[in-house]
């Protein structure tokens, strides 16, 4: 890809599936442990570079989020897919408007911008109040597209169920996907050659709409990246650190706070 950066931090602001782990109300052996590697937020990442910052989706978490992470400066949120748990903390980019003066950058497909109008229809009124998130946003098309001066985004389009699209991204050597349950043939191409690959993987069974770990595994042996990272996983993975144990080498289960350099 042209204009590759050449220095890229990803950080995984949240690695859990919609529920979050802990789940409310349970008391298994992942949501009671004391690990802070088994306490997941709802997944979002974010990647910086040239100390500018872009996240992957903002979910009910995105507050927390960006807080716990010192991100005092944002230039846009790329979205996935439409679900409540990768959109529903938009509202929070207020905070930027006001002490940044600035409007936020939002990029998705027709179908996520037409989502986003129905849960936030007071983002796109004609007559705004005051108050009201200030965002400038971007359709995008399963085409490669920019989100910053040179800085180049190569979409790769999955299937979270048989009839719903999921956007992944390719920046330089990095792919990210999350929410999937297949991905065709030819869009797999788009990923081979990654050094660094995140992938979703909710449990260890199967799954109507997202990948198992032993699904995600076929997919990073296809690719076979330096370094893969599994996120958008439940509380049925069992405790980080046993399942940590269990992979390939080159193979990590991601959590809330890691930072890789690309």
């Amino acid at each position: 890809m042209k204009n590759e950066p050449n220095n890229i931090t990803l950080t995984f602001l949240g690695t859990g599936t919609s529920t979050g782990v802990p789940v409310i109300a349970c008391d298994c052996a992942v949501c009671t442990s004391e690990n802070p590697h088994d306490k997941r937020l709802r997944t979002s990442a974010m990647i910086t570079v040239n100390k500018k910052n872009y996240v992957f989706d903002s979910g009910p978490d995105f507050r927390y989020q960006m807080l716990r992470e010192k991100v005092n400066d944002l230039e846009a949120i790329i979205f996935t897919h439409e679900h409540r748990d990768h959109i529903a903390g938009l509202d929070d980019i207020r905070a930027f408007n006001y002490l940044l003066n600035k409007r936020i950058k939002v990029f998705g497909t027709e179908r996520v911008i037409k989502a986003l109008e129905r849960e936030f229809p007071y983002m796109f009124n004609e007559t705004r109040y005051f108050g009201a998130p200030q965002i400038d946003v971007h359709t995008i098309e399963n085409k490669r597209f920019e989100i910053d001066n040179g800085l180049i985004l190569q979409p790769i389009q999955v299937w979270h169920h048989k009839d719903m699209p999921v956007m992944g991204y390719r920046i330089s050597d990095l792919t990210y996907i999350t929410d999937a349950k297949s991905i065709t043939s030819s869009e797999l191409e788009k990923v081979k050659g990654s050094r660094i690959l995140v992938l979703n993987a909710l449990r260890n069974s199967r799954h109507i709409s997202h990948f198992s770990v032993s699904e995600a595994l076929q997919i990073i042996d296809e690719i076979n990246p330096e370094k893969a990272y599994l996120t958008h996983m439940s509380h049925f993975i069992g405790k980080h650190k046993d399942k940590e144990q269990t992979l390939p080498k080159n193979v990590h289960l991601a959590y809330d706070g890691l930072k890789v350099q690309l």
